[in-house]
Order: C-alpha cells, then sequence, then structure tokens
C-alpha cells in the first residue's frame, strides 16, 4: 500500500522537515504540499490523497476548520495534525484526526501515526470487500464447491513496505503487541498484520507456537537460550538477527516447564 501525502503548513521550513522525516518510509509518497487552506482543499478536490499532515495555525482558515470540512467529501484522507500547540488535541479528535504530533517531531511518534492510517485503510478495504462479498453472493444464489473458509494454510499475511505477503509460520520466529498493534519478528524482519494476537494463536500450530505473555507468542523451535528472570519468570533469548529477549510472565512460566520437562 502506498499513501498518497500532502503536506499543508504555511511555514516552510516545517513542510521541508517533515517532507525529509518521510523519506524513509517506504508506504508514504509526499505527492502535494499547500500553505494555506484554501489551497489543500483545491489540491484534495484534485488528487485521491491518502493522509494529511495538517497544521493548525495558519492565516486565513484554520487546520481545525478545514479539517472539518474535509469530513464532508465523499473520500476524505485521513488527518494527522502536526502542530507546535497542545492545547487543541481534544477539538482535532472532533474532526476524527488519526493522530496528533506535536512539533519538534518525534520520528518514532510519526511511525506510530502512519500506522495507524494504514491500518485504518486496511480496515476499510476489508469492510468494503466483506460488504462485497455479500452482495455477490446474494445475487449469485448458493454457492457450489467447497466453502473457503474450510482452507487453511500456513503462512500468516503480513504487511512489508507497503505490499502483502504472505509468511511462512515455520519463519516467525515470534508474535507481539506494541502500542495496540499486532506485529509478527522473522529472522530479520518486523512486519505488521492485521490480526489480533488472540487471532494468531488460534490460527498458528498449537504444537510449536507457545503464549508466553499476554503481549507475546513464540516459536518454541527457535528459542536459543531459557534464562531465569525474577519471581518465577523467565525470559527467552530466539534466534533471530538480533537475538531479542521474549518475556515469560510467572503462570505461563510454569506451563513452558512442563512442555519442556524442566
Amino acid at each position: 500500500m502506498k499513501l498518497k501525502a500532502l503536506i499543508v503548513d504555511d511555514e516552510y521550513p516545517a513542510r521541508k522537515e517533515l517532507r525529509f522525516l518521510l523519506q524513509q518510509f517506504d508506504n508514504v509518497e509526499v505527492v502535494g504540499e499547500a500553505t494555506n487552506a484554501q489551497e489543500a482543499m483545491t489540491l484534495i478536490k484534485a488528487l485521491d490523497y491518502s493522509i494529511l499532515f495538517l497544521d493548525i495555525e495558519m492565516p486565513g482558515m484554520n487546520g481545525l476548520e478545514l479539517g472539518a470540512r474535509i469530513r464532508e467529501l465523499p473520500k476524505p484522507p485521513k488527518i494527522i495534525f502536526v502542530t507546535a500547540y497542545d492545547e487543541y488535541a481534544v477539538k482535532a479528535f472532533d474532526v476524527e484526526a488519526i493522530d496528533y504530533l506535536l512539533k519538534p517531531i518525534d520520528e518514532k511518534r510519526l511511525a506510530r501515526a502512519i500506522a495507524k492510517v494504514e491500518k485504518a485503510i486496511l480496515q476499510q478495504q476489508q469492510k468494503a470487500d466483506e460488504a462485497g462479498a455479500e452482495e455477490r453472493g446474494a445475487d449469485d444464489g448458493p454457492a457450489l464447491g467447497p466453502v473457503p473458509g474450510n482452507i487453511k494454510i500456513d503462512r500468516i499475511p503480513a504487511e512489508k513496505q507497503g505490499k502483502t505477503v504472505l509468511v511462512n509460520e515455520a519463519d516467525i520466529i515470534y508474535a507481539f503487541t506494541e502500542q495496540d498493534y499486532v506485529y509478527i519478528k522473522t529472522f530479520s524482519d518486523r512486519l505488521f498484520t492485521r490480526y489480533t494476537l488472540k487471532e494468531l494463536e488460534k490460527r498458528l500450530n498449537p504444537q510449536v507456537f507457545f503464549r508466553t505473555h499476554r503481549c507475546y507468542i513464540v516459536n518454541l523451535h527457535k528459542v536459543r537460550e531459557i534464562v531465569p528472570f525474577f519471581n518465577g519468570t523467565y525470559t527467552l533469548i530466539v534466534e533471530d538477527q538480533e537475538k531479542s529477549e521474549v518475556p515469560v510472565s510467572r503462570a505461563n512460566a510454569k506451563k513452558l516447564k512442563k512442555i519442556l520437562g524442566m
């Protein structure tokens, strides 16, 4: 998925800095800049933008007013406010902003905001696909042949640089949650997935994958070391590039010891 971005800010240095920061994201393409709300609205009506980085304090119509107008469009872009002022945060979410970033921009916060946009768009597309499938099903009459829901493959769809890739279960070192998002860790990659951790736990082979913690599922074939931590907990050193550490909660440590015969 390639996110088409529009930057709206009346200050050139701010636009330049944000454009520079966005260059590190392969799934974001800055295709427009505007210095005020009027310019921005003209550009938005001419092109379907995925994401709008919007300043609040601007001459004429401010960013909040522009955000309210954008909501009325048939296909509005997702809005991330970028401002030096924190007092507008509540009003920003009144116009259904995806996120609210303070200047100077923190790169990790920016990455999380972009991930939120990507997730929101994917969920939108999924709902549209499901609605379309229901309509086609109603028109086509009873389906023949095997039910797709009965098909099970040992691959997990995940997002990498704007594309959906199918990850072999055997290549998954562990899965984890971070900031309300779920990621799959392979030897060298960290990939976003639309599954919840609970859904992944049901989908992955229970003979191989173990829920070590409320935020982690680990491939037991990829565990390198088991290190006692404190109060009955453990840390697993796994066989990815970084030799990552996966926590084992006290309750799950007992189950793990039983599985491993410790």
